[in-house]
């Protein structure tokens, strides 16, 4: 009898089906570090304790996309082990900050199941629940992957698609207890620009580039714990290279975001995403942002502002996204909507 885990294929998942994912992490200030050698993350709010007290918190809590990445590599083994890709995000929302010694934990449930037409795979959606300590919600989100079938005889199951919100309204986006930018160190911060001074269809190009080095995307994986297998097994493709987690590249553009929106300082909703194409060690990753949308909050001297993050590889990051048909250019790996939290 064995007792390794294979991972789930496609027709071991069922709709309403809850999943406990394994081994609980509790984060502390060496996460903190470690995440900020792996990118250059600036942004006052997850650097300081003196800035972040400044504006109403406790402290400095863990970076957003830290605790994403957390408790999205906590769901790895049961939902995307067998992955032939990750398709996109919708629905997330940063309910609670994360800070250092809070024990995070995962679950999700699957909401959606859809064979292909080649019968070999399907696409799973979950939605999943990050929580702490003391259970409460601290990030929920849903994801599809198209995993792989075991056994392509296997039936097909009844197609379930949800029904996906295209955005998070802005009512209903969660601004931590306390948050208050009245008094907001526009200096310590790094630039001037506040809510008022950016306009819907604004561009920003955020002028840096970082090339991906393999050894990084290798800590970065490991450091999530995140144990897909075309991250760290280079016989898993047939070109031998081994796949950039695309948390990685998430990451990466939002650290080189700073550089024109140093002042969005937190992420409290992620609308949608999509791994356009595959990142690779040897990429030079560029980003640049465009202003969808902006809302007010009760929060005082807080606003929201609703960013698409696009992040992409070569020279340059002006050109268009996707061709004729529609499709994602060769050279774009990330496109991503999100709100943050930014001083009006």
């Amino acid at each position: 009898m064995t007792k390794t885990n294979p991972g789930r294929f496609f027709e071991d998942y069922r709709i309403g089906q809850v999943i406990r994912h394994a081994v609980p992490r509790t984060v502390a200030e060496g996460e903190r570090a470690l995440y900020h050698a792996l990118y250059p993350a600036r942004h006052a709010l997850y650097s300081s304790d003196e800035f972040a007290t400044s504006c109403g918190l406790d402290g400095s809590p863990m970076d957003d996309l830290l605790a994403f990445h957390v408790v999205f590599g906590k769901t790895v083994p049961d939902v995307s082990l067998n992955a032939v890709a990750n398709l996109g995000y919708a629905q997330g929302r940063w309910l609670a900050p994360v800070w250092p010694g809070d024990t995070l934990r995962s679950e999700s449930q699957v909401i959606g199941l859809k064979q292909n037409s080649n019968g070999k795979s399907g696409v799973v959606w979950v939605r999943t629940q990050g929580l702490n300590q003391m259970d409460e919600p601290v990030l929920d989100y849903v994801r599809w992957v198209m995993v792989r079938k075991r056994d392509a005889d296997a039936p097909a199951p009844e197609t379930v698609v949800p029904d996906l919100a295209p955005a998070v309204a802005a009512d209903d986006l969660v601004i931590p207890e306390g948050l208050d930018f009245s008094d907001y160190d526009f200096d310590l911060a790094g630039e001037p620009h506040r809510w008022g001074d950016y306009q819907m269809g604004e561009k920003i190009d955020h002028v840096d580039g970082v090339t991906i080095e393999e050894a990084e995307h290798m800590l970065a994986t490991r450091l999530w714990q995140n144990t897909a297998k075309v991250h760290f097994d280079a016989t898993h493709r047939e070109d031998g290279k081994r796949l950039i987690y695309g948390g990685h590249v998430i990451s990466m553009a939002r650290a080189l975001s700073f550089n024109g929106l140093a002042n969005a300082q937190m992420i409290v909703a992620l609308n949608a995403g999509a791994h356009a194409n595959p990142c690779f060690a040897g990429d030079t990753l560029r980003a640049w942002s465009e202003v969808l949308d902006k809302a007010e909050t009760d929060a005082p001297g807080v606003g929201a502002i609703r960013l698409r993050l696009v992040a992409t590889k070569g020279d340059s990051a002006a050109f268009p996204l996707k061709d004729g048909d529609g499709r994602y250019l060769p050279e774009v790996l990330l496109d991503l909507d999100y709100w943050a939290l930014i001083p009006v």
